[in-house]
Order: C-alpha cells, then structure tokens, then sequence
C-alpha cells in the first residue's frame, strides 16, 4: 500500500522522537544519523505535495504532529548545547584551514 501524504508527516515525527532519544543518550552519532534520514523523508514530503493534498482530518493531524517535532526539535536543541560549546573550544584551537 503506498504512502499517504499524512505518512510523511508521521515518518518524520517518528524519527525526530529517534533524534531525541539518541540525544539524551548523548549518541550524537545517532542524532546524525536520524537527522539524515529526516531530511530524507523531508524532501520526500516535499515532492509528494507537489501532487496530494492533505483532508481537513489529516490537516488537523499535521498540526499536532508539527507541534510534537517542534517540541522535539527544542529539547534536541537543549540537549546539543553543551556538546555544540565543546566542540566549538576544541575547534578554536585549531588551524583557520580546518574550520
């Protein structure tokens, strides 16, 4: 069975929770690599809504599922801040030619 446009939605939500996870488990890596496919699944979404449109229901529940990656976006975020300042000190000692 094909996907749906709301599937997309869910599919991208459904990683970025995996983001989240990996991030509180300080598995950058693992942010990375859920980060990745969510671009992935993004472009896809983007290509597919050249051609579909979602219901009122599923309009809905993209609102809800937007809300939920947003949230899950800030926390990552919260979380990658301290890592991000570390990695920033540790570039600063290096060569321009590196940055």
């Amino acid at each position: 069975m094909p996907l749906m446009l709301i599937d997309y939605y869910k599919a991208i939500e459904d990683s970025s929770a995996k983001m989240l996870e990996a991030a509180k488990a300080e598995d950058w890596d693992g942010v990375m690599r859920f980060e990745g496919a969510c671009a992935v699944l993004i472009e896809q979404l983007r290509e597919r809504a050249r051609s579909e449109e979602l219901d009122v229901h599923s309009r809905a529940e993209k609102s809800k599922i937007m809300r939920r990656i947003l949230h899950n976006d800030a926390q990552i975020r919260y979380l990658a801040e301290p890592w991000l300042t570390h990695f920033e000190h540790k570039l600063e000692g290096q060569p321009a030619f590196l940055h």
